[in-house]
Parts: structure tokens; sequence; C-alpha cells
């Protein structure tokens, strides 16, 4: 079901009685509403946020509930850049400057929700 399905719906039917003849029910409205974001999280590889200098960290982002479609905003603190924009942020071949708390915001184009921040260290 998506919010473009907002509209007036009837049926037809034959009815079979004395006099057949094809019959419309009542129209209904179906109003759809989106779902606010909520319920924003991280979760990580390797577990646990520890990752060995050089080695590959995967970042990932979840909606607990919302509608879609979703986009996704990676940022880890003291730096101002966007450093991805999809739902897993890969770091290959992390190195010192890696090392920070991140988080994600997710939006559905009215409302923006943002996850608890996750400390990454590079071992």
């Amino acid at each position: 079901l998506q919010l473009h399905h907002s509209s007036r719906y009837s049926c037809w039917g034959w009815v079979d009685s004395e006099l057949s003849s094809w019959a419309q029910s009542a129209p209904v409205t179906v109003s759809v509403h989106g779902v606010p974001l909520s319920g924003v999280s991280l979760s990580v590889q390797p577990p646990g946020g520890q990752v060995a200098l050089g080695d590959l960290l995967v970042l990932s982002c979840a909606v607990a509930t919302g509608t879609g479609p979703l986009s996704f905003f990676w940022h880890r603190e003291g730096s101002g850049a966007l450093l991805g924009t999809g739902p897993h942020l890969e770091l290959h071949h992390v190195g010192d400057k890696d090392s920070g708390c991140y988080h994600c915001r997710a939006s559905d184009g009215d409302s923006v929700a943002e996850s608890p921040t996750l400390n990454v260290t590079v071992l």
C-alpha cells in the first residue's frame, strides 16, 4: 500500500435475482497515511566497533518504523563532511583518522530521525 493509493473505491457485481443485472456498491473513501520515522539504530561489523588498522569497517543504519522511500546520511562527530548516503557505510582500509563517533540520519522526505552515536576504535 502506498500513499498514492488514497482514493474513492467501489465495486461492480452481477446480481442474480428476478431481474438479473449489474449493480455498483456505494463508494468508500480510503485514506493512506504515512508513518513517522522512529527507531533509527546502528549496527557495526566487526561487532563492538573495534577494527584493526587497515581492515574493513561496515556500519548499517536501520529504521524500525516509517513510510518510505527512505534516504540515509552518514556523519562522524567532529567532521562536517557527509560520509555516505546509503543504508550501509563501508570504510575500506581504515586508518587512525577513522576512529570516532558515527551516526546516521534517516529521512522520508517529510521528517528526519537520527540514530544514537556509535563509537568506533581503530586498533
